[in-house]
């Protein structure tokens, strides 16, 4: 509604401004997009002669028309392009954008050019698609500006409080029945793709945030690190808070770079010049690669400790991270802003450019019927996983004992 009510008052203020409302499908606007449009944007603006709508021609699409300035709305699919495309616009709405193909969207963007407004722009709203979906790539790489918003924003379902209304208990609790993916995406706003996830707890809106608390620059530093050339090296940079919260506030995740690039550059943001802008870190815990960490070693100037490797228990030490504690915050927290550069290369094939990305696509594997394996996670587009493990494990596990279950055959 927001989406399209920004549409009609547009509309309303610029002169002969051309809008376009568009779906994959012209016949899936009718029952959705437009009974929206109707019911709670245009009928004020219908009941008082301002508006008028036009049934389309030959040579126009179907339209409403602003009868006080000359401006119209126009209405159709992309499965029927050729009237829409025919003409320019200044402002598009794409409702339910991930229906849309990439050339859709970008041939849509060679029509906002009618020049009527101080900005041209295309925009969309969608629910939640897979995590390497085309728009959600065009996110990542800052193309396009994503603009979250969860059903705890909505004002029918819940106050400013944010406790919940009426309406919104008997909606949610219908959403709360939802099982897999379709939990993940329609109820909790999650870009996911495949069941199973291993962070189930992981939420964007309490992990991630735009900068550490009051106090971050005296807090003691961690890296954590998991080598890789064909895949992505992954260096984090950990922040500890005084209540031993976690704090990954930077990270390089780059492929094709030897170890002695990935040290200088880090070193160039901590220490330009030599003289260093923040803590040194008091550990670097590293994966067990022997010439990779006598590689890093030598060109940081710091030596590094081997990280605990086990996966089943680090997994698990994550896991109650992210989870409330007593005081109702978790104890892992994302910086939206970590990544020191984007791989292009990998964002190119639509894979992980980042540990945040990861998340959502870390997967347990998958038995011969379809069904998750308990502990054992699918080793894919899990370099950053294993870095955080490590520095997860390294504060909650080191030194805590483990235990090796052997399963043995019958006596003979």
């Amino acid at each position: 509604m927001g989406a399209l009510m920004k549409m009609h008052l547009v509309a309303m203020k610029y002169e002969r401004m051309r809008g376009l409302i568009v779906r994959k499908t012209a016949a899936s606007l009718g029952s959705t997009t437009l009974d929206i449009w109707r019911k709670a944007v245009i009928t004020p603006s219908e009941a008082l002669g301002e508006v008028v709508y036009y049934g389309g021609s030959n040579a126009e699409p179907p339209q409403y028309r602003y009868l006080r300035n000359g401006s119209i709305v126009a209405i159709g699919g992309m499965d029927k392009p050729s009237k829409i495309m025919s003409s320019e616009y200044d402002l598009i709405f794409v409702d339910e954008a991930t229906e849309l193909l990439v050339q859709d969207w970008e041939a849509l963007t060679t029509r906002a050019r009618n020049g009527r407004l101080p900005y041209q722009q295309v925009y969309g709203a969608c629910n939640p698609d897979a995590e390497h979906h085309w728009l959600k790539q065009r996110c990542n790489t800052g193309q396009t500006k994503l603009m979250e918003s969860r059903h705890e924003d909505n004002p029918r379902y819940f106050d400013r409080d944010g406790n919940s209304t009426e309406e919104g208990r008997a909606y949610i609790a219908l959403l709360d029945k939802l099982t897999g993916v379709r939990y993940w995406r329609l109820r909790k706003g999650l870009w996911v793709a495949a069941e199973g996830l291993v962070y189930e707890s992981f939420d964007p809106a309490v992990h991630c945030i735009d900068w550490p608390p009051k106090g971050f620059r005296d807090w003691p530093r961690y890296w954590s690190v998991d080598f890789g050339y064909t895949n992505p090296f992954v260096l984090q940079c950990w922040a500890e808070d005084p209540d031993g919260r976690l704090y990954l506030y930077r990270e390089i995740y780059m492929t094709h770079r030897l170890v002695e690039d990935h040290a200088r550059q880090i070193l160039s943001i901590v220490a330009p010049g030599g003289t260093w802008n923040e803590p040194r870190p008091h550990m670097i815990i590293c994966d067990h690669d022997a010439e990779d960490r006598a590689t890093l070693e030598r060109h940081l100037g710091m030596g590094t400790t081997p990280a605990h490797k086990t996966v089943s228990d680090g997994i698990q030490a994550v896991q109650v991270r992210l989870k409330a504690a007593g005081d109702g915050k978790p104890r892992f927290y994302y910086v939206r802003q970590a990544l020191v550069e984007r791989d292009a290369e990998l964002a190119e094939r639509g894979l992980p450019t980042s540990t945040l990305e990861e998340f959502t696509s870390y997967v347990w594997r998958q038995g011969l019927d379809g069904k998750p394996v308990p502990d054992e996670p699918l080793k894919k587009d899990d370099h950053g996983m294993d870095a955080a493990r490590y520095m997860v494990a390294q504060k909650d596990l080191a030194g805590v004992p483990s235990m090796r279950v052997l399963r043995l055959g019958p006596r003979r």
